[in-house]
């Protein structure tokens, strides 16, 4: 019950319809209520009617007897429902042998107690020495009238679940377009950062959607001006550490000391470390400023761009003699940018082979099912824990333990860019080994 009241709290769909509904329910019962009791009257005045129109009859008679009653045949073996018929001597002393009605009769219709049961009976004076009684019991007259009243109430009823639940549609329709626009936002990736339409947004929610707007620009605002400031302090670095670079390479070829030697090759290593995190820096920044318009697609064979990974980064996996390699020969052609393609499939393919342990294994695959291109690098390192899936994207995150020196933008890199292409990315625990990582990328294949 706490739990529901919070719900009904929270949530003002939820609350309309209760309210609604409460409010439809409340008038209905009370018109239902009212409905039933009239139904009865009237089920009560139609049974006294009808005893009055025996009466109006038998005035019309004139019995043989007095003091003799007849009882009316069962209707369905329901002998309570039965109407009785006594004729009553008007001037004898003696009560009616059926009603137990004693002299002076009153006439006009009455309730009468006669053994176990009571009657609803009718007296009427058919001439000064007769008078007839006409009855029923109460208890089958009220049977019958109760289920005409409720035959009278089933249809009501019926109208009214109706109507609840034409409420409740109606209220979940009503907020149909909010719960589009929540699902819209909640879907949205990061880098997403357009205006909501307005499109079937009702009137009372547009300044809110105008104020989301607002934010939405503000937002991009500062991430534009942080993504100018990482590409221009990139930019404006990577000229001195060039420079530093070269410097470092000419006094290597200078005579010095065993210790300075040593301590050259550490400031060699700091430089290289330094320009390769600018390079992805500024790797990041394009990735995230790409737009449609910047996008120069052609027809690419995805197994050109393995070659060419793979030519790249071969030094690298020799070096820890990494089996190395393309799974399959089947080749897809996508029509997307082939540099970002590369790009995004060097990222992998490197972070795989960094990770992987010496004599590991790093297999990219390549196939297309139902009008889609999927492309896997999957390697039988120690894999990343599933709680982590998701951080891992996140710009200079790196996971603790795992050894590698790095600037952790790799991923963070692909995803920008896949986004950008019009892709997905995932990450799997890798199918075909013990352990390892299975990273998936997912084309539509255009034509």
């Amino acid at each position: 019950m706490a739990g529901f009241k919070e719900r009904i709290k929270s949530s003002i769909q939820l609350r309309l319809s209760v309210v609604l509904c409460s409010a439809i329910f409340i008038v209905a019962l009370a018109s239902g209520a009212f409905t039933f009791l009239s139904a009865l009257d009237e089920a009560h005045e139609l049974q006294d009617s009808t005893l009055t129109q025996i009466t109006q009859v038998l005035k019309k008679t004139t019995p043989a007897l007095a003091g003799s009653s007849y009882i009316s045949p069962a209707i369905a073996g329901d002998d309570d429902a039965n109407v009785i018929v006594e004729f009553i001597g008007g001037k004898t002393t003696l009560p009616s042998a059926r009603f137990q009605l004693a002299p002076p009769l009153t006439e006009g219709f009455q309730t009468v107690t006669s053994g176990q049961n009571d009657y609803r009976v009718l007296v009427t004076a058919l001439s000064p020495d007769l008078h007839v009684a006409v009855g029923q019991k109460t208890s089958a007259r009220d049977e019958v009238a109760f289920d005409s009243a409720v035959r009278t109430l089933m249809p009501f009823l019926i109208l009214l679940l109706v109507l609840l639940l034409i409420v409740s549609d109606l209220v979940r329709k009503v907020f149909q377009p909010v719960s589009r626009l929540a699902n819209e936002v909640y879907r949205r990736d990061e880098q997403d950062l357009t205006p909501l339409t307005y499109a079937d947004i009702p009137n009372e929610v547009r300044p809110f959607v105008t104020g989301i707007n607002r934010l939405l620009g503000k937002v991009e605002g500062a991430m534009e001006t942080q993504r100018r400031f990482v590409a221009d302090a990139a930019h404006e670095l990577r000229s001195p550490l060039t420079a530093l670079s070269l410097q470092a390479e000419r006094l290597s070829h200078s005579t010095m000391s065993a210790e300075a030697q040593e301590r050259l090759v550490t400031l060699r290593l700091g430089i290289n470390r330094a320009k390769n995190l600018l390079e992805q820096l500024l790797s990041l920044a394009r990735a995230q400023q790409l737009v449609s318009s910047q996008i120069a697609l052609s027809h690419v064979s995805v197994q050109s761009v393995f070659r060419q990974v793979i030519e790249g980064l071969w030094p690298l996996a020799a070096e820890k003699n990494i089996d190395f390699g393309v799974a399959d020969t089947q080749d897809v052609t996508l029509h997307t940018d082939e540099v970002a393609l590369s790009t995004v499939v060097k990222n992998l393919v490197e972070n795989a082979v960094r990770y992987t342990p010496s004599g590991g294994r790093v297999d990219l695959r390549l196939s297309a099912e139902s009008g889609r291109v999927i492309i896997d690098v999957e390697d039988n390192g120690p894999g990343i824990a599933q709680e982590k899936y998701d951080r891992v994207f996140d710009a200079f995150y790196r996971i603790e333990g795992s050894g590698q020196e790095g600037s952790g933008l790799g991923l963070s890199i692909v995803k920008s860019t896949i986004l950008r292409l019009g892709g997905e990315v995932s990450l799997h625990p890798a199918p075909h080994f013990p352990t390892g990582l299975l990273v998936r990328l997912k084309f539509e294949q255009k034509k």
